[in-house]
């Protein structure tokens, strides 16, 4: 209950639940670049971003829908197009940054989630980032094989193959082949990822 007349509105951003300005602050306090990845359900975006005060700086940049020009044609919210764009991201901040702290902004930090396995394709690239071991998805999970895995149950049951692939089986992409696929894009993308 308000004892006064007096009352101070909070910041916009901050009323709307979409920055958590004590975080925000600790992270600023570092004066480094920051590594920031956003997700949503079908696509991942991450950029290294430097602070102004007229507003933060994104001076490198890679998003999900980026991986099919060098030959992604799976799901671009999965956890291997995750480590793809933070492997493409630390590849074509190369050249300008050596390091980057990690702003998750308000996305649950998660052990093993595809947040981390950004970070992990941006290690794989040359950026530091400090970071725990085992906060990162493990190698197997990065290159899909839950994902052949699973593809490999569902093979005894035609209808729930259909039902959970029928978007690559229609365009003749076999979800038990995303392991092969992605060494390839990630080959790709190490000998192509300036000029793309």
């Amino acid at each position: 209950m308000r004892k006064s007349n007096i009352y101070t509105v909070q910041f916009r951003r901050k009323r709307e639940g979409a920055t958590n300005y004590r975080v925000r602050l600790k992270v600023l306090a570092s004066n480094k670049p920051r590594l920031v990845v956003r997700k949503s359900l079908k696509n991942i975006h991450a950029a290294i971003v430097l602070y102004d005060k007229k507003g933060d700086i994104a001076k490198v940049a890679a998003h999900s829908s980026n991986l099919k020009k060098f030959g992604w044609v799976y799901d671009t919210g999965n956890l291997p197009a995750a480590y793809l764009v933070g492997f493409l991201l630390g590849k074509r901040a190369s050249t300008q940054f050596n390091d980057a702290i990690l702003d998750i902004g308000l996305n649950k930090s998660v052990k093993g989630s595809r947040i981390y396995a950004v970070v992990a394709g941006a290690l794989d690239a040359g950026l530091k980032v400090p970071h725990s071991k085992e906060i990162l998805p493990s190698k197997e999970r990065i290159m899909g094989k839950h994902i052949t895995d699973y593809t490999g149950l569902l093979k005894k049951d035609e209808n729930l193959l259909k039902k959970q692939f029928g978007f690559y089986l229609k365009n003749n992409n076999d979800p038990a082949s995303i392991i092969k696929k992605f060494e390839e894009v990630k080959n790709n993308i190490d000998k192509n990822a300036s000029n793309k």
